[in-house]
């Protein structure tokens, strides 16, 4: 490894060749002030303009100030990061940036957690001269089902186009324009609902002001509860439990689940339920398609569509429907656990309390913005009336519980109800990648080969690889399984079975990091694997602390097929429970 040597405010440091300033700096303990620069290094992703010039510092022998986060260092190199200098052009920066962005922060979602405002504030920025004098650039807002986007607050730090495009492979967000004109804006200058946007909210996740927010449904879910006419019914993911704590100055990985029970309970829900119910639903469908077409395989149909594809995650079924409409055949037709909750809510559980579909109100929590997409598909509503009326973030309920005056922390612990609140640790294990396929696995083994499985935890089915591939015995019969997070490494999978190169027999997707753990609607980890893996470790924790391990042996999931839908893939089954999908290749250029 070549080493360089050089000083920086005076102190030597000695880096590898290819560093930049920045890190160099960080190694003395030097914090250089950044704005546009992002290092999620756990994703491998970083993001380094250059362009805002916050991070500028004095190198000698260059005539101009250099940005620190996108130079490289060089042997003997000498650099200063205080002089006078240096801090009036990082001031004179800052006035400029702020010249031509809003001032209502009162009332902007991201204020208090905005970049932008906590480097006013270290800059000592208190007036902006000039300002009377000066026209601001203004823009319509764009708002889509799931996000808004403000171009009157874009920085142009570009962070959102780098996990557009570099994570994620989506290809929404460019940059566009020069000048105080210069945003990050979808192809063609388009709205977000006409590009081939996901919805997945990892650009929210990372945007530093608030160009990118989710759309604020808390509102809605107020007017609910205070409805007397309506019944309101909550379900809650699997991920938001291992996530919510970290709002209320929890350590990462604290399971609140009986507290959040609890604080649903006093904001007024009429009934406190859990998705995980409905992913032993999923289980129970998707593992029974996955069994038929696994069946017909072996019996030597060279028809039948394999590898089947998990459809839970709406942000990978977006990206397919755009960028693969011609293999969507492929993907199980299981609707996703909180369309099946939805359904069977406002079908199975409405019957039971003797109420109309249309005086229910069933609301989720979510840790995916594109959630709120989701429930908004006209496939998911009976006589315009959706299965799923409104879904808010981990964030949002966090924000609802704060708003209520409740203390989560010293919140007393609370059951779900009964019969959508039982579930089993296969339910559990959704909210992290590869459990949807360990949860099937579970069941299919045991439906395939007719033996009790002892042993409940896939190892070689988890993990944090991008990609992974594994390999399961069902009594002789190899099973290969494909499991990928982060729509890069899907597009990697899904190539390989247009190509015909493919040899796993079931693929799970999901879009974020991590899985639901790391979704855009959940409490910022700011690329910090640790935090992921502690939010996993809780999701296992639950799940070995469950009495009941596999979905087929929850008496309430037994109960409903018993008393409403036959078995499963029965046309009552298909009717509420499965769906089908779209080309939506049509729909980016439709303007």
């Amino acid at each position: 490894m070549n080493l360089v040597k050089l000083t920086i405010d005076g102190k030597k440091v000695e880096v590898p060749a290819g560093t930049t300033i920045y890190k160099a700096a960080k190694e003395l303990g030097i914090d250089i002030p950044i704005l546009c620069y992002m290092d999620l290094k756990d994703l491998n992703i970083e993001n380094k303009p250059g362009g805002c010039r916050i991070c500028s510092v004095e190198v000698e022998g260059r005539k101009n100030l250099a940005p620190s986060c996108s130079t490289d260092v060089a042997e003997g190199m000498e650099v200063r990061t205080n002089t006078m200098r240096v801090i009036n052009a990082r001031r004179t920066v800052m006035e400029l940036i702020i010249s031509d962005h809003p001032k209502d922060c009162l009332s902007c979602a991201k204020s208090g957690s905005c970049d932008l405002q906590d480097m006013a504030i270290r800059l000592g920025i208190r007036e902006i001269p000039g300002q009377e004098y000066a026209e601001m650039s203004t823009y319509r807002l764009d708002t889509s089902p799931s996000i808004i986007r403000d171009l009157d607050k874009c920085i142009m730090c570009r962070r959102c186009e780098t996990m557009c495009n570099d994570f994620q492979t989506v290809g929404a967000l460019h940059a566009v324009n020069r000048g105080f004109q210069a945003v990050v804006a979808p192809a063609f200058e388009m709205n977000l609902e006409h590009s081939p946007c996901t919805y997945c909210g990892q650009c929210v996740a990372v945007c530093p002001t608030g160009a990118l927010t989710e759309v604020d449904h808390t509102g809605k879910v107020i007017a609910a509860l205070n409805d007397p006419s309506k019944t309101v019914v909550v379900q809650t993911a699997p991920a938001v439990r291992a996530a919510l704590g970290e709002e209320f100055g929890m350590k990462a990985g604290t399971l609140v689940t009986g507290k959040m029970v609890t604080a649903l309970r006093q904001l007024g829900f009429d009934y406190v339920f859990d998705t995980d119910f409905a992913a032993d639903l999923t289980i129970m469908e998707e593992g029974a398609e996955l069994l038929g077409r696994l069946t017909r395989f072996l019996e030597g149909d060279k028809d039948v569509k394999l590898p089947i594809l998990t459809s839970c995650c709406p942000g990978w079924v977006n990206f397919f429907e755009y960028n693969f409409p011609e293999m969507k055949e492929i993907p199980s037709t299981a609707r996703s656990p909180q369309q099946m909750f939805g359904s069977i809510a406002k079908s199975y559980f409405a019957e039971k309390i003797e109420i109309d579909r249309k005086d229910m109100v069933v609301v989720s929590i979510m840790p995916c913005l594109a959630k709120k997409y989701e429930c908004q598909r006209e496939e998911f509503m009976v006589d315009g009336n959706p299965d799923v009326d409104i879904s808010i973030s981990t964030r949002e309920l966090a924000h609802l519980i704060k708003q209520a005056n409740l203390d989560l922390v010293r919140m007393d612990e609370e059951d779900f109800d009964k019969p959508m609140g039982e579930s089993s640790g296969a339910g559990v294990i959704f909210g992290v990648t590869g459990g949807v396929i360990e949860a099937a696995t579970r069941t299919a083994y045991e439906i395939y080969t007719g033996k009790s499985l002892e042993k409940v935890d896939f190892e070689q089915l988890r993990g944090v690889d991008g990609i992974r591939s594994a390999s399961v015995d069902f009594d002789g019969q190899e099973i290969n399984i494909g499991i990928a997070h982060g729509l890069r490494n899907a597009r990697k999978l899904l190539e390989e079975i247009k190509e015909g190169k493919s040899h796993y027999h079931a693929i799970e997707i999901m879009a974020c990091p991590g899985g639901c753990i790391g979704g855009g609607g959940q409490p910022l980890h700011h690329g910090d694997a640790s935090i992921l893996k502690a939010r996993t470790k809780a999701i296992y924790e639950e799940d070995r602390n469950k009495p009941i391990r596999k979905s087929h042996e929850n008496p309430y999931i037994k109960k409903l097929y018993e008393e409403f839908l036959g078995e499963p893939l029965s046309e009552k089954a298909h009717e509420l429970l499965h769906t089908h999908y779209f080309d939506k290749r049509k729909k980016i250029f439709q303007v």
